[in-house]
Formats: C-alpha cells, structure tokens, sequence
C-alpha cells in the first residue's frame, strides 16, 4: 500500500464514518422531520421519473405494448407526486411513501420466490424462498400499519446510519494502523538495502 495513499484514505473513511454518525443521530433525534423530509424526496422522485417515463413512452423506439405501459407508469408517477405535493408536511405524503415500501417489499417478495421455484438449479434455493416470504410479510405489515411501519423503518435506518459510521470509524484506524506498519516495514527494508 502506498503510504501517502493510506494517509489520504484513513482520513477520508474517518470524515465518512462521522459524517453518517451525525446522520445516524440526526434521524434518532428527529424521526418526524426526517419522515416529512423523506416524502418530500420521494415526491421529487416521482415527478423525476414520471416525467421520464413519459418521454420513454413517446421517443422510444419500442413495442406498442411497452410504449402503453410507460406512459401509463409515467402518468401514475405524475398524478403521485402531484398528491405528495399537494400534501407536502401532511400524513398523506407519508402515507404514499409507505404504501411506496410496502408495495416494493411485496413485489421483491414475489420475484424472490417465483424465481426459487422457477430455477430448480439454483443455489441457495431455499434461502430464495424464505427472503420471499419474509419480504411479502414485511410489506404486509408496512401496507397494514403504514404510519407506524414508517417510524420503525426510520428509526431502524437511524441505527444502522450509526453502527456503519461506527465500522467507519473503527476501519480509517485500522487503515491508519496498516499504513503505519507498512512505511515502518518500508523504512526498516530501505535501510537494510542500503546496507
């Protein structure tokens, strides 16, 4: 490892590591504001991509059936993100980002299993089907109790903001440890050559 590199490395990964533990506590300390905030980026998300969408479904050079089925998302997106705005700092903006996670949980269920039964070869297989399950309850649960679902998943993403930028933090030591280790080895085997 170069030496200088390590030093520029551990620093970095050591800013990154606070940078997600401020986060990390940012989300623990304000879970309503980072919830309103977080509706409010999937709503911009929305517009983004319904807009995109829609310009797919006119300039693509694609099936009929496919052009249909963007433009019909792309609308769906549009007519969303017009009601999180609508609604921007309301609990129905948070309502249509948890239906959002909930929906997207079921559907990675359903593709997770049809695939592990589909593909008999696969390795795994049986992990396949229980990620499946797993997923469609989760999304169940977050269709069933969307505000308080919500929560969870923040503080949930709170914590795990905080342990990662704890690993971050605990790795730019570790690098500085190793780049330190590495120039004394280099030191010691110049001056031996040299020798």
């Amino acid at each position: 490892m170069d030496c200088t590199l390590g030093k520029q490395v551990w620093k970095g990964t050591l800013v990154w590591g606070v940078l997600t533990i401020v986060l990390g506590a940012m989300v623990l300390v304000w879970p309503g504001p980072t919830i309103l905030v977080s509706s409010t980026i999937f709503g911009v998300y929305l517009l983004i991509s319904g807009l995109a969408e829609l310009f797919s479904a006119f300039t693509l050079p694609r099936s009929a059936a496919t052009r249909v089925m963007l433009f019909l998302t792309g609308a769906l997106s549009l007519v969303l993100a017009i009601l999180s705005f609508h609604h921007i700092g309301d609990a129905y903006a948070v309502l249509l980002l948890s239906l959002w996670i909930g929906t997207g949980f079921i559907f990675l269920g359903v593709s997770e299993t049809a695939v592990a039964v589909s593909e008999r070869d696969l390795p795994g297989r049986g992990w396949y089907v229980v990620l499946g399950l797993m997923s469609v309850i989760a999304g169940g649960v977050v269709l069933v109790w969307p505000f308080d679902s919500i929560l969870a998943l923040t503080i949930v993403g709170g914590v795990s903001l905080v342990v990662l930028g704890l690993i971050r933090v605990v790795q730019a030591f570790q690098i500085r440890s190793d780049t330190k280790a590495v120039s004394e080895a280099s030191e010691t085997l110049s001056q031996r050559v040299a020798a």
